[in-house]
């Protein structure tokens, strides 16, 4: 089923996560562990990220630097699969544009067809380490909303080779960002909710946020969102805070704030153990409020880890 539906369909908040491949030469089992604790909560779909390929530089015997190819994180659309077959899941698998050419594009979303999966979230995807800015593939996509255009235009059996005749349209379901706090590198509020809009126009269906741990932060985005005609559901999504580096790595990485009675809690914490609880403790805050607003659903990062998004989803769920 598609993402739409599942929201449309429900007169309750719903429970997702989000969860990592693991990294290259590890098992699918990390996947399952990190799955079953949460099976009881009925999850209605999982968003599998996807991570592109960097470069390093290794050291050879004649003394010469070799530019290598490394993905450490493969292994995406095997997962979905292996979600929707293993649990009868429905799966997100995340599509960008770093990384990929329109033509390695188009054929990753038929492999997504072929497989029944037929729900994406679009994302342009992070520069990579050792570049100061994006910069898309060859024949890629600058921007989250161009890849979006392609899929629409599958979706409308428009394919990229316009000489095919008889073609099968595709059917995703399309999900895109939303940052409450505002996109980093957009030079203001207005000018990032006019481009998410331009995606809601061009054929997103729902909006899954950035993680944030002010709720009036997402209630306000939502007002905002809605004054400027932008009228599909929107998720908020949550990660509970489980160690003190968590306070300057989030901010760093993110670009998002941490209300200073979370910090304040945090920094009384001996240790971790307690961190985690203080986390968990938000995270069920959090999401009590965010229910009784009538979220269409609640979206969490778990990093492949469970247990806080259990203790989290058994209070509130």
């Amino acid at each position: 089923m598609k993402v739409i539906d599942h929201l449309k369909n429900s007169n309750e908040t719903l429970f997702s996560f989000e969860i990592l491949p693991p990294l290259k030469g590890k098992s699918i089992q990390s996947i399952y562990d990190g799955i079953d604790p949460l099976l009881e909560f009925n999850p209605a779909f999982i968003d599998v990220t996807y991570h592109r390929q960097e470069f390093v530089y290794r050291s050879r015997p004649n003394g010469l630097l070799e530019k290598v190819s490394v993905r450490k994180r493969p292994g995406t659309v095997g997962i979905c699969a292996a979600i929707m077959y293993k649990y009868h899941i429905d799966a997100v698998p995340h599509l960008i544009c770093g990384g990929f050419s329109v033509e390695e594009t188009e054929n990753a979303l038929i492999d997504l067809q072929f497989l029944g999966i037929d729900n994406v979230l679009l994302l342009r995807g992070d520069s990579i380490k050792n570049e100061s800015s994006f910069v898309p593939e060859p024949n890629g996509h600058n921007y989250a909303i161009d890849l979006l255009k392609q899929v629409v235009k599958l979706n409308n059996g428009q394919y990229l080779d316009d000489e095919l005749k008889d073609v099968a349209p595709t059917n995703f379901c399309i999900g895109v960002a939303g940052y409450p706090e505002k996109h980093f590198e957009a030079p203001n509020f207005q000018s990032d909710l006019k481009y998410l809009k331009a995606k809601i126009d061009a054929g997103a269906e729902y909006i899954v946020t950035q993680m944030f741990f002010d709720n009036k932060k997402f209630f306000d985005f939502v007002d905002n969102c809605r004054a400027a005609g932008i009228n599909v559901p929107i998720i908020p999504g949550i990660k509970p805070i489980t160690t003190r580096g968590q306070l300057s790595m989030l901010p760093s990485i993110f670009h998002i704030d941490i209300p200073t009675e979370l910090s304040d809690a945090i920094d009384k914490c001996k240790d971790d153990e307690l961190i985690k609880d203080i986390g968990v403790e938000w995270g069920i805050k959090q999401c009590k409020e965010l229910i009784d607003q009538k979220v269409p659903s609640i979206h969490f990062y778990t990093m492949g880890k469970s247990e806080t998004t259990k203790a989290i989803a058994k209070a509130v769920f």
